[in-house]
């Protein structure tokens, strides 16, 4: 990038629009994981969907790469500059447009933090039911260029199934204007879908509408100690038969998990006074009478013996504690030391087979590491991460993350699963995309990329394989 596109660009942003500060561009260079470090010299911040058109106006005439991001809590790369690309943050794209209470939707801009929006939907007695673990620090935008899911996909969907509609800027600066609330619209290709989960390689996400619900009355928490994966599953599926499908998350994590969550997490502690081998975190909501019905089920699953022991939360605190050893996983991982990560889902119900084959898979292969498995039981959604043993070679244990990656992907692919659940592609995945997706659909998503971005200036070298 030549000094006069930069002045160009940097005349769009206008004062306070953009950076060259090594120091204030920095945070923007790694992910959370630290296993991807960027480089950039120029970061815009745009604070109008007009802006961002005129941004990618010039960079579309003048060649010069883009790379969009959010709250940069990614996982996977993709919204990293690696080759000194002009950096795009959303973040002052920051307004809530409109709560509408009797059309149950909001349009919020990309830069909005999730848990504003969520926020703003609650003051209103309604519900965006998007959950992550990220969601006081990731966006709007990036969520739906993500396509992220969290704890409630089981009752609520992935955020594809959040979105209404639309506004995004192309490639060369035009804007797509799909912002409506139709529940219907019939009208041919759902044009919005082609953005969500893209990652920002054929388009930049500028606002969004929002599905809301009505605010359950009820919530009912729960943390279970069970045998084993199956016994898991049965109660889930007692669980559903009972309220309704009113089960909104359902989490599972191991002893071992629990295990670092107790030694890193100040804070915490094990509800049970003897170790389970798997625990659970379940969670329904719904109208009032919910509660009989909830801890009915749980106490026949007792009874049955799929489940050694179980707390309900009974105040609003025991629910925060109970979720914090879920959601603390990740964190206690990283503090105990190295771990390779896999994002993989497959059909519930083979759930616990993929589990005893992948683990099988990895003792034979890994010796100085042990899986820790938890996640979103409920959609079949696991985060099979390998924790490396301590005194274990830190550095050769890393370097065989793609070799590992294979042997849990084939295992994935042989239950017919996904190598990819709710982090995306970025530039992590890329070859395994190239490697599990069919030729047809490679050639498709090609096919897109060339047609909306013929000149190649969206986060390039992101997600589409070469």
């Amino acid at each position: 990038m030549n000094d006069t596109v930069a002045a160009r660009l940097k005349a769009v942003a206008g004062p306070g629009g953009f950076s060259e500060d090594p120091a204030e561009i920095a945070p923007h260079l790694e992910e959370w994981r630290s296993r991807y470090k960027g480089r950039a010299s120029l970061l815009l911040k745009p604070s109008t969907t007009a802006e961002v058109s005129a941004i990618l106006a010039i960079c579309n005439e003048t060649r010069t790469p883009v790379v969009p991001q959010a709250g940069n809590t990614g996982l996977v790369g993709a919204q990293i500059p690696f080759d000194n690309e002009v950096l795009l943050s959303l973040s002052r794209l920051n307004r809530i447009r409109t709560v509408d209470a009797a059309d149950s939707s909001m349009i919020a801009e990309a830069g909005v933090v999730l848990e504003a929006a969520k926020l703003a939907a609650d003051d209103k007695g309604l519900l965006l039911p998007l959950s992550l673990a990220s969601e006081g620090s990731c966006t709007v935008g990036g969520t739906i260029s993500t396509n992220a899911g969290g704890v409630n996909v089981l009752r609520y969907g992935m955020a594809r199934e959040q979105v209404l509609g639309l506004e995004v800027v192309l490639a060369d600066g035009r804007v797509l204007d799909l912002l409506r609330t139709l529940r219907k619209d019939n009208t041919g290709y759902d044009l919005k879908q082609m953005f969500i989960g893209a990652e920002g390689t054929l388009g930049i996400v500028t606002a969004a509408a929002l599905k809301l619900f009505p605010k359950p009355a009820v919530s009912c928490t729960a943390f279970l100690a069970v045998p084993d994966v199956k016994a898991a599953l049965a109660v889930l599926a007692r669980l559903q038969s009972a309220t309704g499908s009113l089960v909104n998350a359902f989490e599972i994590l191991p002893h071992n998990g629990m295990e670092l969550v107790l030694a890193h997490i100040p804070g915490t502690s094990d509800p049970f006074r003897v170790p389970s081998p798997w625990y659970v975190l379940c969670e329904a909501s719904g109208a009032e009478g919910l509660e009989q019905i909830f801890e009915g089920a749980l106490a026949v699953a007792l009874s049955d013996g799929l489940a050694s022991d179980a707390v309900i939360a009974s105040s609003e605190a025991q629910r925060s504690a109970l979720w914090k050893l879920r959601e603390s996983m990740s964190e206690a991982q990283k503090k105990e030391g190295a771990s390779l990560k896999h994002d993989v889902a497959v059909p519930v119900a083979r759930v616990a087979d993929f589990l005893d084959k992948a683990s099988a898979a990895i003792a034979a292969a890994v010796p100085d590491g042990q899986p820790v498995p938890f996640g979103h039981l409920g959609d079949g959604n696991i985060h099979f991460n390998i924790q490396a043993a301590k005194g274990a070679d830190v550095a050769h244990f890393l370097a065989r993350w793609d070799e590992i990656a294979r042997i849990v992907h084939d295992v994935v692919r042989d239950f017919g699963g996904s190598f990819s659940a709710e982090h995306g592609i970025g530039v992590m995945k890329r070859a395994d995309l190239a490697r599990y997706k069919s030729p047809v659909e490679i050639d498709l998503m090609r096919a897109l990329k060339r047609t909306l971005d013929p000149n190649n200036i969206l986060n390039p070298g992101k997600l589409v394989p070469e």
